[in-house]
């Protein structure tokens, strides 16, 4: 499966899990069960409701402080009627400098459906995002703490950690500290937490998937903060977006929030056109609070069916990079690319022997890669090897269905990997590595090998 998201009219942490959870809505009352196992349901209330513009139909998410509840601010939504400009998320998420508040002017008008607006985010609660309002701050520490405590499963926890791990590793370079001395003003109160926790609960339920995203409204102007006057986007949300491609509509205000670009960042998503390809299976639509001049303020996703060819496999993106190496020794080439091999989103590494320039001996190196997984490839490429010079291109390729397994085989677990051809044959390769202690030489090895595939 594949998502594309479409950022209409921005990027906000809860426009992202309106917007998933409008096309995948069978996942609501599980994501409310993982909610309630945690710690979090003591002190904000998190739903989404059906929402319309009069132009679009989605989703929009609210939370509000459970009852008994100690949350900030009474762990409402900071809305404010001005909001901090088109596109931003309410006061609660949507200020710039990971997560330094807002404290926005106001300014007149309504949703387009006739519903008042409020921040750009998620809901409509009004009144924190007034000046002078205490905002309330917690440590990048303590956020951590909390997420590993809270009772969340693990996978979600780490998830929602690795969101805030990136806003504040922003954070401490904006700011020339260190990260775990980072502190988030808004973003640290626990309608924004509530956000990041139902965003890493909905990408790890959705897993495995690819991600894409068009490119992002710059937005523009000033927003107040606790730090003074910042320019739009704010300096920590700028380093979370660096290297995304960006483009500016003349709608101006902060339009992709801090969360919003740090979930964009773990997310790592292709930028590619090719990578949209497939068949659309599902729409949804998150919609933020605020009211953009001709457009609708949403994020929209598409999910995406791989293309599929001759009934037996399917079409995808996927990243060639290339290089060659004339300086390198082969031991220390051959570690290099082991290490580059077992990088994040690299698919698989090739080496082969070639002739450079004045006829010297070069390696000539392959590497196969996620698209979204470009800058970390490269990075790698340049750091495990002595090349001055990558080449990366986007190229389309054929791929056969394929499921992994594992085997029994007298108490030992063997992964096999199952491949469906044409015509309904169905191959099995056992993994080499788990065969590779076998008694016996070779002839163990193949015993075994033969009676993993024979499962």
């Amino acid at each position: 499966m594949h998502i594309h998201l479409d950022p209409v009219g921005g990027v906000a942490g809860d426009m992202f899990a309106a917007a998933l959870l409008d096309a995948f809505s069978e996942r609501a009352e599980a994501l409310a069960a993982g909610l309630a196992e945690c710690r979090l349901h003591e002190i904000v209330r998190v739903r989404s409701e059906p929402f319309t513009d009069g132009i679009l139909r989605g989703r929009r998410f609210h939370t509000a402080p459970a009852s008994g509840g100690g949350s900030d601010r009474g762990a409402g939504r900071a809305h404010h009627a001005g909001g901090a400009g088109p596109g931003s998320s309410r006061g609660g998420e949507g200020n710039p400098g990971g997560g330094h508040a807002h404290e926005p002017g106001p300014e007149p008008g309504r949703h387009l459906g006739g519903h008042p607006h409020a921040g750009a985010g998620g809901s409509g609660h009004a009144g924190s995002g007034d000046p002078g309002v205490h905002h309330p701050h917690r440590r990048f520490a303590e956020i951590r703490e909390w997420l590993r405590e809270s009772g969340l499963a693990r996978p979600v926890a780490e998830r929602a950690t690795g969101i805030f791990s990136v806003l504040a590793e922003a954070e401490a370079e904006v700011h020339g500290i260190a990260v775990e001395d980072a502190t988030f003003h808004e973003v640290g109160a626990w309608d924004s937490i509530a956000d990041v926790v139902c965003a890493a609960w909905l990408i790890d339920s959705l897993e495995p998937v690819t991600w894409s995203c068009a490119p992002l409204p710059l937005g523009g102007g000033q927003v107040r903060t606790a730090h003074g006057r910042l320019p739009v986007p704010a300096p920590a949300t700028a380093l979370l977006l660096r290297g995304f491609p960006t483009f500016h509509d003349g709608v101006d205000g902060e339009r992709v929030t801090p969360t919003g670009a740090a979930i964009l960042r773990h997310l790592d998503p292709a930028f590619d056109p090719a990578g949209r390809s497939g068949r659309i299976a599902r729409t949804g639509h998150g919609f933020g609070s605020r009211c953009l001049p001709g457009m609708s303020n949403v994020l929209r996703v598409l999910v995406l069916d791989p293309a599929r060819g001759g009934g037996a496999w399917r079409e995808e993106a996927i990243g060639v990079c290339s290089f060659e190496v004339d300086d390198q020794t082969p031991e220390d080439l051959a570690v290099g690319l082991d290490r580059l091999r077992a990088t994040d989103g690299v698919l698989d590494v090739v080496q082969t022997p070639s002739f450079g320039k004045k006829g010297r001996m070069v390696a000539s190196v392959r590497v196969l890669a996620r698209p979204g997984a470009r800058e970390r490839v490269i990075e790698r490429c340049f750091a495990e090897t002595a090349t001055l010079g990558v080449r990366w291109q986007s190229v389309r390729r054929a791929a056969l269905e394929r499921e992994e397994a594992v085997a029994d085989v007298a108490g030992e677990p063997i992964r096999i990997k199952r491949t469906h051809r044409a015509g309904g044959e169905v191959t099995v390769k056992a993994e080499m590595d788990d065969v590779a202690n076998a008694d016996g030489g070779r002839t163990g090895r193949e015993e075994r090998r033969r009676r993993a595939e024979s499962t």
